[in-house]
């Protein structure tokens, strides 16, 4: 398998999303916090994503018979092992993070999404198979109406902020990776067969906004742009949409797949 991967942190930011690939494998992180995160765990959201992706890379490499999610639960449990004793784990806003996986395995392709992540398969004779997780965005759109009026970066923001993370891994709520690793039993997989496929991406939402926000572009759109220019074009065309619209730019991440039956 082929994987092109780029990814774009927010201007005067640190990237925290993480992305890598295996021969037969890739991973996309998206990591999530908000301020005042670091009061509660001083390593901070980059280092929970890189951490977190570089563990599932490791998983994926040494044991290929085990599922996604199983995988992503041991995942979970390192980084968590990792800093429980020096971070407030279990404070609501501590870091925690969208997944996205995908895996060639025995003929098949099988994905993963954890929070909203994006996983795209681009089928021969179909439409893409959009794979994405909607409950944090219908969550989060609860709270549209709270935040409108409210000084950005005020007490009452991040207050309203807080109560909105404090539904992540919540029954009725959204779920991501933490220090859970049973929300990797709430994550979204599936398999196709490779046959089946002539490509496949994982995407960030910072990058899925060319198709969910800006609407620039379908999937089928995205697939063809991503096999003509690579994912730098995509990304590119989102921060021009930012800058046109106003809107505060976000960590972008795409790996392409390609080359599937070459795995």
């Amino acid at each position: 398998m082929r994987v092109t991967m780029t990814s774009a942190a927010r201007p005067g930011r640190a990237n925290e999303d993480f992305t890598g690939a295996l021969p037969a494998a890739a991973v996309l992180i998206d990591g999530a916090g908000i301020p005042g995160t670091e009061s509660i765990c001083r390593h901070g959201v980059a280092w929970y994503a890189s951490r977190l992706g570089g563990s599932l890379l490791g998983l994926l490499a040494l044991a290929r018979d085990r599922s996604l999610s199983v995988l992503l639960a041991e995942a979970i449990e390192q980084v968590t092992d990792d800093h429980r004793d020096t971070c407030d784990v279990g404070n609501p806003i501590s870091p925690s993070a969208t997944v996205a996986i995908l895996r060639l395995s025995g003929g098949l392709v099988e994905y993963l999404v954890l929070g909203d992540s994006v996983v795209v398969l681009d089928r021969a004779d179909a439409a893409p198979l959009v794979v994405s997780d909607p409950r944090e965005v219908v969550i989060s759109r609860s709270y549209e109406s709270l935040l409108k009026g409210v000084a950005e970066g005020s007490d009452e923001y991040h207050r309203i902020l807080r109560d909105l993370r404090a539904n992540r891994n919540q029954p009725g709520g959204f779920w991501l990776a933490k220090d859970d690793p049973q929300a990797a039993d709430e994550a979204l997989t599936g398999s196709c067969p490779v046959s089946e496929l002539t490509g496949a991406a994982l995407l960030s939402n910072g990058a899925s906004r060319i198709v969910d926000r800006f609407q620039l572009a379908d999937w089928p759109g995205v697939m063809a742009i991503l096999a003509s220019s690579g994912p730098a074009e995509i990304i590119h065309r989102v921060r021009q949409a930012e800058a046109c619209h106003d809107v505060a730019a976000d960590d972008a991440t795409i790996a392409h797949c390609t080359d599937l039956g070459g795995a």
